[in-house]
């Protein structure tokens, strides 16, 4: 039985540690224990951890359930943490906020995600994707990760972002640590501080972009959003700052994760590999599989802004947290037959990936674009492509945010 799973009886208490190596590796067993057992589980820091899909899906569309920033993170961490650099910048992200300063912000950017200007990027983003592979394919080795999942989405938000071709690079060299800002555990001093560095190395960045784009502006979103500071004081400058680094990351976190956990999933089950080779006009729904059998994001969070009566079992009171389990609604048994098999046929798939509600995710249907791009035109160009190990790939020690580190493969 997996370690995570032994450890989770409510009679024992809720000890459950999201960062353990074992439950990284593999968290459905536990989920599927929570769903079963403890649907409604209160964790050490309070919270409740929500795992039936019935039950995330009322909590995610139900407009009594905020985000109330501010208060989760102090409850987490203690007072002063929103002193730290970090912690100041997120609480201004739109990602953070409730109405009506999340209405506000996300506003001022909605139009450059709409499904018809997202659709017309699909050219760009299959250039991108025949230039990846067109960098490695001689070589006959590449690793998924760095070399193809993560290029793609890094481009395609520097394009809108307006981030020069010259500046670029600079981002392809970072280390990728920011998920860990994320997850319920809190963080270490060292990792705060090391959290308050990365932030400080891209507000530099940024506050050079937004110079350039005033004195030339482009059509781009750092262009939009510093005008609209500029003209209606619609946005503060920590609130510009903080959503342009929110943008960025969130711009090709998600994606990276999308792809390289699609394609080892599809190297997992070789039949649903070959269907998905002789049938490439089921890309689309294999994307929406892939979501929902390994979703790039594994929770999201709210606070009850009033009593809100019984959920799973459970009353939840006004300012209760609850951690919506993305990853385990996903494969919960009464919303999907068969929810531990990957079927890229399956009908009727409604992850709750993207989240939902005011919060659902801007940027969902050019992720669903640029995985199917990705993923359609690596299968046709490298039929031949295997993964180095399957069993045992490197996941990033990371909990809310689940993706690979890396994942070197062959042809």
């Amino acid at each position: 039985m997996n370690e995570a799973v032994r450890n989770a009886a409510p009679a024992a208490g809720p000890a459950f540690n999201p960062l353990s190596p074992d439950f990284i590796r593999n968290p459905y067993p536990f989920y599927e224990y929570l769903r079963t057992h403890a649907p409604m589980m209160k964790t050490p820091i309070g919270a409740y951890l929500v795992s039936r899909n019935a039950d995330v899906a009322q909590v995610l569309r139900d407009r009594r359930f905020g985000k109330d920033f501010a208060g989760r993170t102090v409850a987490r961490y203690g007072e002063g943490i929103l002193d730290e650099p970090v912690f100041r910048s997120m609480s201004h992200w739109m990602l953070t906020q409730d109405p009506p300063d999340h209405t506000r912000l996300r506003g001022l950017v909605v139009k450059a995600f709409t499904a018809r200007r997202v659709e017309d990027m699909r050219p760009r983003i299959q250039a991108i994707v025949d230039d990846s592979i067109d960098r490695v394919e001689r070589a006959g080795r590449m690793d998924l990760i760095a070399d193809f999942a993560f290029r793609l989405p890094v481009i395609v938000i520097c394009d809108m972002l307006g981030i020069p071709e010259e500046d670029r690079e600079l981002f392809f060299m970072r280390e990728r640590t920011g998920g860990r800002l994320l997850d319920p555990v809190p963080l270490t001093r060292a990792e705060i501080d090391e959290a308050n560095q990365n932030h400080q190395n891209s507000l530099d960045y940024f506050l050079k972009l937004f110079e350039l784009r005033r004195r030339q502006p482009g059509d781009d979103l750092t262009t939009q959003l510093v005008q609209a500071e500029d003209d209606g004081n619609k946005l503060t400058n920590e609130e510009l700052c903080g959503n342009i680094i929110l943008l960025f990351g969130a711009g090709h976190e998600t994606t990276v994760n999308l792809i390289g956990n699609g394609l080892l999933a599809l190297h997992r089950n070789p039949d649903q590999l070959e269907l998905l080779k002789s049938r490439p006009e089921l890309t689309p729904n294999a994307i929406e599989e892939f979501l929902r059998y390994d979703s790039s994001v594994q929770v999201t969070g709210r606070v009850a802004l009033e009593d809100m009566g019984e959920i799973g079992g459970q009353e939840i009171k006004k300012g209760d947290s609850v951690m919506c389990m993305l990853g385990s609604a996903n494969r919960d048994p009464q919303a999907y037959a068969e929810p531990d098999k990957l079927d890229v046929a399956r009908k009727n798939i409604r992850p709750h990936s993207f989240g939902g509600g005011i919060h659902h995710c801007l940027g969902a249907q050019l992720a669903r674009i640029e995985a199917e791009v990705a993923i359609a035109t690596l299968l046709r160009r490298l039929p031949t492509l295997r993964i180095d190990d399957v069993e045992n790939p490197e996941w990033r020690p990371t909990f809310v945010l689940r993706g690979l580190k890396r994942l070197p493969a062959s042809w």
